[in-house]
């Protein structure tokens, strides 16, 4: 596994890092899923080794994943060793009725931290995340200012934010304007590439890039049809509804045949191409197995230029439409 550095910061990350809200297990607020569905922390436990054993070092979490659970998973299996890198995220919380409730003051972010320390078991955290927040949670500083004194205490090293899956640019524009934070997290795979121009942006100007989705939700696996469906208490429920599902696996069909000329899976295919688009640090697929941890993590390699860039070409042709339907369907 190689790796890369993360912008300017001293992290060196691994190409392929672990996605873990999956492991996080089924979590709901109020009546919408927030989860992946019912998962076993047995094989969980075995999925975080077994990405280890294969070269891994990054661990991508959220005190909301799982509402915690995943945080403490992450916590049994590493600890405070300094050999892997853990990101975590802060700002989404539950009401005391169940709803998702957005908060990014100081005192929040504060004690969010400390309570993610001690599920990880770490006395720091790599690279903490404020969850989606927006120009507007930045501009009020509140937040900017408990990240900087976390800093400076020794619980955090670096921060950035996790921006909006799709409308990424305000929050984007903003922190470049003003030189905050060290990196993105952005969803960039071949069907969402509406953040490229950030990728861009952030590496001439020396920012980490983490991919997020980069099997978009499973349907660059190759592994889902028209027929799949998804049980209430997964978020690809209302996701990946049948007519976004059947659209989606039509669009992709002109893709498909470069799995033959390089003699690669979909899964392998669709890593490679945004480890090929330069300013990307690491990619950060969702694993729960140990399989997908090996899977994740094999035949990669980086395409040729002009595949690359048919495949950016593709994206205007097929997919940016089917990207709208998507926001759409979420509200966004």
């Amino acid at each position: 596994m190689h790796t890369r550095q993360f912008g300017a910061t001293d992290l060196q990350v691994s190409e392929v890092g672990f996605g873990a809200w999956g492991i996080g297990g089924p979590a709901m607020a109020g009546n919408i899923p927030i989860g992946w569905g019912k998962v076993n922390d047995a094989m969980s436990r075995k999925a975080l080794q077994t990405a280890f054993e294969q070269g891994v070092n990054f661990y991508d979490t959220a005190d909301f994943y799982g509402l915690g659970h995943s945080e403490e998973l992450l916590g049994e299996a590493f600890g405070n060793s300094d050999k892997v890198i853990i990101a975590s995220k802060v700002g989404h919380r539950l009401r005391e009725d169940g709803s998702i409730f957005v908060d990014y003051s100081s005192d929040y972010i504060r004690t969010a931290c400390e309570a993610s320390l001690k599920r990880l078991r770490r006395e720091c955290i790599d690279y903490y995340q404020l969850h989606t927040a927006k120009v507007a949670d930045l501009e009020a500083s509140d937040c900017v200012e408990a990240l900087e004194a976390l800093k400076s205490a020794g619980k955090i090293r670096y921060w950035g934010v996790s921006l909006s899956t799709y409308n990424p640019f305000p929050e984007a524009d903003y922190l470049l304007a003003h030189r905050l934070g060290s990196g993105f997290q952005l969803v960039f795979n071949l069907i969402n590439q509406r953040a490229l121009p950030i990728i861009r942006r952030a590496q001439e100007e020396g920012l980490g890039v983490i991919a997020r989705m980069p099997l978009q939700f499973g349907l660059l696996t190759g592994k889902l049809t028209v027929e799949s469906r998804f049980p209430e208490d997964d978020h690809r429920h209302f996701r990946l509804t049948p007519p976004i599902l059947e659209a989606s696996l039509k669009a992709l069909e002109p893709v498909w045949p470069l799995r033959e000329q390089y003699g690669m899976s979909a899964t392998e295919l669709s890593l490679s191409f945004i480890l090929s688009v330069a300013g990307v640090s690491t990619v950060i697929p969702g694993i729960k197995t140990p399989a997908q941890a090996i899977a994740n993590t094999r035949g990669l390699m980086r395409l040729e230029e002009a595949d690359v860039q048919s495949l950016l070409n593709l994206y205007e042709q097929s997919f940016a439409g089917l990207v709208d339907k998507m926001a759409k369907a979420e509200g966004a």
